[in-house]
């Protein structure tokens, strides 16, 4: 059970984490200059946590690259740009993310029907149903 849990509380953690950080970026820092600190705390985390964790070989493991993590890099650059402008645009942090969190769950909902051929039942449309009549109650 804990093995199914973990993940997703370090997700929460971090997501929070990540929201809160996202909107305290200096208003006079340029978002990309801090995005390189970002990275570069990130990088050096990763690669100390392969090692720790037992890797041996990074160069084995990029021979084994696909397009996924080059297009995962270019996605989380995206989330992080997009994040620091919206806050600058005036995006509360009590409702951004439940905004893009219900717009992604029916983007997800509709590619993991037509790309995954995952089940798309009555209560997963429901379920979108009630995510977009949220969104319009909370841009009332």
């Amino acid at each position: 059970m804990i093995a199914y849990i973990w993940p997703v509380a370090l997700i929460v953690l971090s997501n929070t984490m990540y929201q809160v950080c996202a909107k305290s970026v200096p208003d006079r820092m340029d978002p990309m200059a801090s995005l390189t600190v970002t990275y570069l705390i990130g990088a050096v985390l990763s690669g100390g946590l392969y090692f720790l964790l037992g890797g041996r070989s990074l160069m084995q493991e990029y021979h084994r690259l696909n397009w996924a993590p080059l297009a995962l890099g270019v996605a989380i650059v995206g989330l992080e740009v997009g994040s620091i402008f919206a806050y600058r645009a005036g995006w509360q942090v009590s409702t951004k993310y439940v905004m893009q969190s219900a717009f992604i769950s029916v983007a997800l909902l509709v590619i993991g029907y037509l790309v995954y051929h995952e089940a798309l039942s009555w209560s997963k449309v429901l379920g979108m149903a009630i995510c977009l009549a949220g969104l319009f109650l909370m841009n009332r």
